[in-house]
């Protein structure tokens, strides 16, 4: 989950903010006009809480409580996924957590409360009348059936006790205080064994161990799961008592490893060849063989001992199936931080034309993410408070793969980055470049300089965004209404035959066509051919949208007949839609029409 922000609507409460701010290492987003001092300013309160509360950023606002619930109440779908959402009087005399109190807001909240020396008006019926959410364990305890939590928190409400039970009981410090009174059908179990759990037992695991995993590259998932199994039945542990999967970081992108952690929902984490090799004299199996091959004398057993810490023991030395190893370690106390690197991940961003609104959750979210952000400059000032306080790296038109390989380096260290474009990524963007340069690394597949090993393993992900087309279009109302395509008129990377060969065969095939780039301060030409290609098999008095700056301020619409049209009014910020010569114009608005009047024509 992204680090909380402090919204603050008012000078009145800029001391309480402020206060918290400092107390969580939270920045300070404030209302524009209204707040003097704040790390980052909005225009609107309801608009920036939805874009924050979309993002699954933990709100803290600093303002009537009002104002928040009607700025997510559209938005409400899943308590399990929506962040934290706090609301503290200017004056700072209560906290009040109204979302996700058993998703950390009554934590915080109480964490708030404790600095302003205030009030946590706390409603969860756990908490209130037990003093502890059952949902919601410590860092380092997981709960092996959540889903049974509210029928038996719901019961002890009623005055039913609890027996508790479990080899680590002694561990679990925070369960010690449930009443005991009246027990006889609930129970809470804590423990590292696998044990039937029910809506009158809830089992709590303490993440104390961690599962190391090696195999051949390619290995199957079938195959590591039957392992992994045989690993942990064979020493009765609970894969909720699994803090994290680990391996060497050559296996980084092993689809089958990251398979396996994903299916047990924890983290998954690599070491070099030098951190495991450290672990050399506690190996139980150490190999003469994998050294040879990887620089240590053991993955498996090695990985689940560097994650474990100086004081873990294996507790399941190395087993072996045709193509993988998998070892299991323990720590002595729960594992609350994880050591190992990460898998980076390359998150490639479309947020749309710019406007705020038009950028999808998935965009806002993974932005909210991101460790750090690189792109072009103007795109990153168009996310505005979204972005404040993240590292930045800016770089200029013209430095695309620049920025496409720095931002997978940067992954390739470990890092959450984001590339932010405008429209889509994947359109006339920064994502085929990306990939471009994957493939580029593989030996033999083409010139251009490598990249290293651990970027080459990362993870990348794209979010899509709105197009220039798609906002174009909708802003016209429904010019793709039929077939259509795009060509960009950047002959840069493009020869110009090739465009000129596009143009044509786009228009014999009575495509809309939308140009993407089509002038530049030195290229004023081809905008001009391809309206001549274009007029010898289309009327003149086809419509043509000119759209500019769309969905920013300056955001500019204008209409011209085909013969009309003029290179001058036209520069690199528009994107320029030709009909069809079935697309018409009505009034000021603009539609091709797919044919389901001859369709209603021929039923009658």
């Amino acid at each position: 989950m992204a680090d909380p922000v402090v919204l603050c609507l008012s000078r009145s409460g800029e001391q309480t903010a402020h206060r918290i701010a400092a107390a969580l290492g939270a920045k300070v987003h404030g209302r524009e006009g209204r707040v003097e001092k704040a790390d980052a300013f909005f225009p609107d309160a309801l608009d920036h809480t939805r874009t924050l509360f979309a993002a699954r950023t933990p709100i803290i606002g600093v303002c009537a409580a009002g104002i928040l619930v009607r700025a997510v109440a559209p938005l409400l779908n899943d308590k399990r996924e929506e962040p934290p959402v706090i609301a503290v009087p200017d004056d700072g005399s209560t906290v009040i957590p109204l979302l996700g109190g058993h998703r950390g807001a009554n934590r915080l909240a109480k964490q708030i409360a404790g600095v302003l020396d205030a009030h946590a008006a706390i409603t969860t019926a756990g908490d209130v009348a037990l003093g502890v959410a059952l949902d919601e364990p410590p860092t380092g305890w997981r709960l092996a059936n959540p889903g049974d939590a509210k029928p038996f928190m719901a019961a002890m409400l009623g005055g039913e006790g609890v027996r508790l039970g479990g080899e680590c009981l002694d561990d679990a410090e925070w369960l010690l205080d449930l009443p005991a009174e009246n027990a006889v059908r609930l129970q809470v179990k804590a423990t590292t064994r696998p044990v039937k759990a029910d809506a009158n037992t809830l089992v709590f695991h303490p993440a104390v161990f961690t599962l190391g995993i090696g195999c051949a590259r390619g290995c199957g998932v079938d195959e590591i799961r039957d392992l992994v199994k045989q690993a942990t039945e064979g020493a009765n542990i609970a894969p909720g008592a699994i803090a994290a999967v680990v391996s060497i970081d050559l296996k980084a992108d092993e689809v089958a490893i990251n398979a396996i952690a994903a299916e047990l929902g924890v983290p998954f984490r690599v070491f070099d060849a030098a951190t495991l090799e450290a672990e050399a004299p506690r190996l139980a199996n150490p190999s003469e063989v994998v050294f040879a091959e990887v620089g240590c004398h053991g993955v498996a057993e090695g990985a689940a001992l560097a994650a474990a810490g100086p004081d873990a023991a294996l507790v399941v030395p190395k087993i072996k199936s045709a193509n993988a190893t998998v070892a299991i370690a323990r720590a002595p106390e729960p594992i609350t931080e994880l050591t190992g690197r990460k898998r980076g991940r390359v998150s490639l961003i479309g947020i749309g034309p710019g406007k705020a609104e038009w950028r999808t959750p998935q965009a806002s979210r993974l932005v909210a993410e991101a460790e750090e952000l690189i792109g072009y400059g103007l795109y990153i000032d168009l996310l505005g408070p979204l972005a404040h306080g993240k590292p930045r790296h800016d770089f200029p038109l013209g430095g695309e793969e620049d920025r496409c390989r720095f931002a997978l380096e940067r992954a390739g260290e470990g890092r959450d980055v984001a590339i932010i474009c405008s429209g889509d990524a994947g359109i006339y963007a920064m994502g085929a470049l990306v990939f471009e340069l994957l493939d580029r690394s593989d030996p033999g597949s083409g010139p251009g300089q490598a990249l290293s090993d651990a970027a080459r393993r990362v993870e990348v992900i794209s979010a899509p965004g709105v197009s220039a087309l798609q906002g174009a279009a909708a802003k016209a109302g429904a010019p793709l209404g039929h077939d259509f395509c795009a060509i960009s008129l950047s002959d840069l990377l493009t020869p110009r035959e090739d465009i000129l060969r596009r143009i044509k065969a786009a228009a014999e095939g009575d495509f809309v066509i939308a140009f993407y780039n089509p002038v530049s301060k030195k290229r004023r030409t081809l905008l001009a051919e391809a309206r001549e290609i274009l007029l010898a098999h289309r009327p003149a008095d086809t419509p043509v949208l000119l759209a500019s700056n769309l969905g920013r301020p300056e955001e500019k619409l204008v209409y011209r007949d085909l013969a009309a049209l003029e290179v001058d009014e036209v520069d690199m910020l528009t994107v320029v839609l030709i009909g069809s010569s079935q697309s018409r114009l009505v009034g000021d608005r603009m539609y091709t029409p797919r044919g389901y009047a001859k369709k209603m024509g021929n039923v009658g």
